[in-house]
Order: C-alpha cells, then sequence, then structure tokens
C-alpha cells in the first residue's frame, strides 16, 4: 500500500515542487527534509523546502491574483468548491494511504474519519458561501462584507488534510486568495491537496503551497507585509511566534492552539454510558488532539466503578501496525511527539498519581517505531503537570471531585480552554455546567460532530474560530457605506473580473 503512495509521487514528480501561481515550479533553495514513517522510523520519502524568497514569490501571485478572485460571481466560486469536494472523495484512498503513512494513523480511522471529515469542510464552505448575506441594509446604510485579502494558512501535523480544508476551503469561498504552509512532517496529503486544486481548475495564484519549517517559511508567511491575514493551527509557543513576526504588519492573527479538555462526569451519569466513550474520545487519533478531553473529572465516591469501567474499555484498543485492518490506534506522529509522551509518563508517575495501564516504553512485541501504550492515570491532583500540560499522546488523567462546583473549578483549572465534555442523565443540569465552563465547544452526552459548529479557545487556546458559519466570517472584511436614502445596489464587476470568469470557465 505504501508502495502506491510514493508510486504516485513518483509519477508526479512533485515531492521537490512548490505550487505557486498555478505552476509546480522549483524552489529557491536546494534544502531537503525526509519524510519519515513513524511505524518503522524510516525515512520514506524526501519534499523540497521552501524559503523566504519561495513566499515572497507565492504571496505576489496571490495579490495579483486577489484583483479579480474577490470579485468573482459567487456561482463560479461554488462550482469550483464542487469540484474540489468531488475530487477528494474520488481520491479517498490515496489520501488515506499518503496519511497513514506521512503521520500513523491507523488506515481504517483515515478512511473513516480522517479524510471524509476534511471533504466536509469544503462541502460547508460552499453552502455557506452560496447562502451568505454579503450586503445587509441597516435604514440608510449597507453593511458590505469583503474579503480580507492575501491569507497566510499554516497547517499542523495531526489532522494534515482536515486542518488545511478547514482554513483553504472557507477562505476561497470568502473571496480570499492563499498561501498554504503545511506542516513539513506530513505534507503528503497536502501535496495531493496542491494536485486536487491543480485539477479543479483553480485559477492561478489564488492557491499556492510552499513547503517549509516554521522559522523560515512560517516566520515569512506571518511577518510578510502583502499577507493580511495569517491564520495557525499548532501550539501555543508556535501561535505566540506567529502572532509577534505579525504584529508590525498589524494583520489578523487568527489561532487555534493547544488544550486540556476536560470531561465532566455529573453524579447522576450512567458510567457504563458516559466512560467508554470518554475513553474512546480522549484516545482518538492516538490523543494527537488539541480538544481530546484527556482530564475525566469524576465523581470521588465512584472513583473504583470509573476506574473499572475504563480498564474494560481501553482493553479494546489495538496499537499496531497502521496497515492492519485490526489496528485501532498506531504509533504517534514523530520522535519529538513520543519522546514527550513518554517524558510526561515519567513526570506523572513522579507526581504520585496511581497508573492502572499501560506506562513508559513500548506496547509489547514493539522494538521499533512511535509506540505508546494506552496509559490511564487516576487519583491525579489539578496542580499536577499531567492535569496542566498538553501531552498530545494516549494519556488520559481520571481526577475526583467530591462537588459539582469543585468539578467545574477543577474543568477551568488551566490556561486553556479549547474544548469540554459534560456528561449527565438530567439535561437541564448538564447545559447549565456547560455555560460555566470557560471553553469554545461544549459536547453534552457525546453529540454526533458537527462540522457547521464553530471551533475555538478561550484563553491560551486561541483566537478567532474555525468551521461553519463563524469560520467563514473569519475570512471577512466589514465596510459600511452610508449617505443615501436609496438602498444601495450591489457592487458591479469591473471588466478584468468579467474577463478573469470567461477565461477560466466561471
Amino acid at each position: 500500500m505504501n508502495a502506491s503512495v510514493i508510486e504516485h509521487f513518483k509519477r508526479a514528480g512533485h515531492l521537490d515542487r512548490m505550487f505557486i501561481g498555478g505552476e509546480w515550479v522549483l524552489p529557491e533553495t536546494l534544502a531537503r527534509v525526509g519524510v519519515v514513517d513513524p511505524s518503522t522510523e524510516e525515512t520514506v520519502a524526501e519534499i523540497a523546502l521552501g524559503s523566504a524568497r519561495d513566499v515572497d514569490a507565492a504571496v505576489a501571485q496571490a495579490r495579483s491574483a486577489f484583483t479579480t478572485w474577490s470579485v468573482s460571481p459567487v456561482q463560479g466560486r461554488a462550482l469550483l468548491l464542487d469540484r474540489v469536494h468531488a475530487l477528494i472523495l474520488e481520491r479517498a484512498e490515496l489520501f488515506a494511504q499518503a496519511i497513514s503513512l506521512e503521520m500513523g494513523a491507523a488506515i481504517c480511522f483515515a478512511r473513516s474519519t480522517q479524510v471524509p471529515s476534511a471533504a466536509q469542510h469544503i462541502r460547508v464552505a460552499r453552502d455557506n458561501l452560496t447562502r451568505y448575506p454579503f450586503i445587509t441594509h441597516r435604514g440608510d446604510m449597507a453593511i458590505v462584507r469583503e474579503a480580507i485579502g492575501v491569507c497566510g494558512l499554516i497547517t499542523p501535523w495531526n489532522w494534515p488534510l482536515y486542518q488545511i480544508t478547514a482554513k483553504v476551503g472557507p477562505a476561497l469561498a470568502a473571496g480570499c486568495t492563499v498561501v498554504l504552509k503545511p506542516s513539513e512532517l506530513s505534507p503528503l496529503s497536502a501535496l495531493l491537496f496542491a494536485e486536487v486544486m491543480h485539477d479543479a481548475g483553480i485559477p492561478p495564484g489564488v492557491f499556492n503551497l510552499v513547503n517549509g519549517n516554521g522559522p523560515e517559511v512560517g516566520a515569512a508567511l506571518a511577518s510578510h507585509p502583502d499577507v493580511d491575514m495569517i491564520s495557525i493551527t499548532g501550539s501555543t509557543r508556535a501561535g505566540v511566534l506567529v502572532a509577534q513576526a505579525a504584529a508590525p504588519t498589524v494583520k489578523r492573527v487568527a489561532q487555534e492552539l493547544g488544550g486540556k479538555s476536560p470531561n465532566l462526569i455529573l453524579p447522576d451519569a450512567d458510567l457504563a454510558r458516559a466512560v467508554p466513550p470518554g475513553i474512546a474520545a480522549a484516545f482518538r487519533n492516538v490523543g494527537q488532539s488539541c480538544s481530546a478531553p484527556t482530564r475525566m473529572i469524576v465523581p470521588r465516591e465512584r472513583l473504583r466503578e470509573v476506574e473499572r469501567i475504563a480498564l474494560e474499555a481501553v482493553s479494546g484498543i489495538v496499537v499496531g501496525d497502521p496497515r492492519s485492518q485490526q489496528t485501532t490506534h498506531g504509533p504517534v506522529a514523530n520522535r519529538a511527539q513520543f519522546n514527550r509522551v513518554q517524558e510526561m509518563i515519567g513526570i506523572g508517575i513522579a507526581e504520585g498519581a496511581r497508573l492502572i495501564c499501560g506506562g513508559a516504553g513500548r506496547p509489547e512485541g514493539s522494538s521499533r517505531g512511535f509506540y505508546c501504550r494506552a496509559t490511564i492515570f487516576t487519583s491525579v491532583q489539578s496542580h499536577m503537570q499531567i492535569a496542566q500540560e498538553e501531552i498530545f499522546g494516549p494519556v488520559l488523567a481520571i481526577i475526583p471531585y467530591d462537588s459539582v462546583d469543585e468539578a467545574v473549578e477543577i474543568a477551568n483549572d488551566t490556561v486553556y480552554g479549547l474544548g469540554a465534555h459534560v456528561q449527565g442523565h438530567d439535561l437541564g443540569a448538564a447545559r447549565a455546567i456547560a455555560a460555566r465552563i470557560r471553553c469554545g465547544q461544549v459536547h453534552i452526552n457525546y453529540p454526533a460532530w458537527n462540522p457547521h459548529a464553530p471551533f475555538g479557545g478561550y484563553k491560551r487556546s486561541g483566537n478567532g474560530r474555525e468551521y461553519g458559519l463563524e469560520g467563514f466570517e473569519e475570512y471577512l472584511e466589514t465596510k459600511a457605506i452610508l449617505g443615501s436614502q436609496d438602498a444601495p445596489a450591489a457592487p458591479t464587476r469591473n471588466p478584468e473580473s468579467q474577463a478573469f470568469d470567461e477565461s477560466n470557465g466561471l
């Protein structure tokens, strides 16, 4: 299976290229980096790394294309997104194989979740575009929402395609042009996405991709005077660096950063229904999700019962070769993350938390690969590092409480505020608790994922929102037009825009 992914890239010849101005071009430098298969620790491919000069070229193309793309008809942009959505689904197996290879996702999970969820972001962006009132009226005033401009998009390695589409979809729908910098640790799915954009007929310069690292390409994007907005999904540390680099140019900065999400189980909850899905949610994507509910906050008098059910639930996890159909959880995505997980497990033990399963080291039978054991600590205290710091691996902390007020205090007792879960039989009481948790999204009794739900954080989890209508509006500016008693007509398109539409079949 891996061979088919690598063979695809050998045939396409894109591993050493950037996608700039509608063309696959060689970068300015000869710098390369290996793509490591985390299940074997072997380098399976090399990609070219871009530089600040490649960013300059991509931004120039995006700036030129913005003039016409920003005023192109809604219908034309919607048709393009329809083609992108269809091509992602058509090439779903290739995307799934690439994601499994580059960051270790179990192939079943890549097929069932990573790729379909990514495609949903494109569909939602298309739907929001066609329904959105870009001009509204307030008395003799028109409120106009316009594309913000050229957007630099920085995406992470843990949900590589999903986070790309969550940014590119609404940005293009809003009329922005983009320069994408995916993680250099999981670049294969991004290159496949650039191929989709090319084959969907994206006009030159509207979408550009520059591979590279944060200190070089990320910093160049964030500080670039011709970039109007930067959107980053990553660690809080990376988000701070991007915001600092962006500050002198006063561009908009949207940040989706770290998390340490609580799962608050109320006293009236049915533990048989509350605990197993909580284990699954915490360990989903091998715990490599910023919103993973890795703190399970439970009534102290029910702690032993919670532990018993948690152990039963975790016994169903199969850590192994991500290409195997039987595997539920592959390795963590890279060596640095493996080392981080091992370090934090050691800290948890040293802090005096009680380990009931897992622990340091690889699972039995694994001698190589970045495999981690599914680990649960219990009797954790809120001040412990394993309850405060984002681990980003399959490590769960069970924290007991004596009163619901104390449980809410524990839920809010971190610098993060991204997501939360609440479980309880009394829906009114659960909603009241949800209102007291300081975070951007709360799930009550494990609802289905909703791609229309805005997602983003309070506190150090970031600024701005992604997904749904709110994610779409992040890419818009607001203009007030005053001074006429008559309702102003929609802006007319200039001749340049008309020629653009005709030449691109829009």
